[in-house]
């Protein structure tokens, strides 16, 4: 069972003219509400791909019976909710450029509950954007391999949480651009930060990705497809990721998975639209990259 902590929301994905400055306003070409979160996202990616998992989340009074729910039931994922009656479930707004940059403002909504529950011990979890107390609880708590993405909630963390992150986490994950505020954050170079974690990865979009294990870097370059919307790709590098981790592929032929992964949900607007089952994974995987690896005992 993969264990994944943290947001379930609800996305308003818009297109508009350009990003704005302060005081400044855009056109919105177009715009779309689709089910997201970003630990909800990487779960669905996962069962979608025949994955055990359960999702460690907080929704509010309006997601029992919604869509959302049912979509969730209907995939077979656990759901570990907090619920808050009073408020709703988190929402997302994004903006993408035409140059496919990107801003997003979340709205916490029932997700303020992670600061005061109380965190379950895991034995195998991905802890993605949530409440930095709450992530820290479960990393203190975990019996098995644990992985850390901050993603958009980067700028919640201080220093402080950040280093006794890096105490209990097997693998860092996150993009470009959270990596260089983390070592804003720690006031630290890239190799350094990467140097206080036994595994790291680093997204860089349509370039691919970077392995960083045992002193050794590898670039997993991304697989080229007409891109019509990025949002979602980091999410569903994760769950090809974290799928294939669990289920007991190398490191490196993970990530090569989880770039097949990302390379279905760029292809249409929405972070679950476009997540693919196991069977086109395959398929687009020895198409674009080569012969299906083997893999070896399950880590779960």
């Amino acid at each position: 069972m993969i264990f994944v902590v943290g947001h379930t929301a609800v996305d308003h994905i818009c297109s508009v003219s350009h990003l704005p400055g302060p005081n400044a306003s855009a056109s919105v070409f177009d715009r779309t509400i689709a089910f997201g979160g970003g630990a909800a996202n990487i779960a669905v990616g996962i069962a979608l791909l025949k994955g055990k998992v359960s999702l460690v989340s907080a929704v509010g009074g309006d997601f029992a019976d919604s869509e959302y729910d049912k979509r969730m039931k209907e995939l077979g994922i656990n759901q570990q909710f907090f619920i808050e009656p009073a408020k709703h479930t988190a929402t997302a707004f994004m903006f993408t450029d035409p140059e496919k940059n990107q801003m997003t403002y979340f709205e916490w909504g029932a997700s303020t509950l992670f600061a005061t529950e109380n965190a379950p011990s895991l034995p195998f979890v991905h802890m993605a954007t949530a409440d930095p107390v709450f992530n820290l609880k479960v990393a203190r708590q975990k019996t098995g391999f644990a992985s850390f993405d901050p993603g958009q909630d980067l700028h919640r963390y201080t220093a402080a949480h950040l280093e006794e992150m890096f105490q209990y986490i097997d693998l860092l994950i996150a993009n470009h651009h959270e990596y260089a505020g983390m070592c804003t954050t720690l006031g630290i170079d890239r190799e350094k930060l990467i140097s206080r974690v036994p595994m790291a990865i680093e997204t860089r979009g349509g370039e691919g990705c970077i392995l960083c294990n045992n002193g050794k870097e590898i670039f997993i370059p991304a697989i080229k497809v007409n891109c019509l919307d990025p949002t979602g790709a980091g999410d569903a590098f994760r769950a090809g990721f974290l799928t294939s981790y669990a289920a007991g592929y190398s490191l490196e032929d993970s990530c090569r998975i989880g770039s097949v992964t990302a390379s279905f949900v760029v292809e249409t607007q929405g972070c679950q639209t476009g997540l693919p089952d196991w069977g086109s994974l395959v398929r687009r995987y020895e198409d674009t990259t080569g012969q299906f690896p083997s893999h070896g005992p399950a880590r779960t």
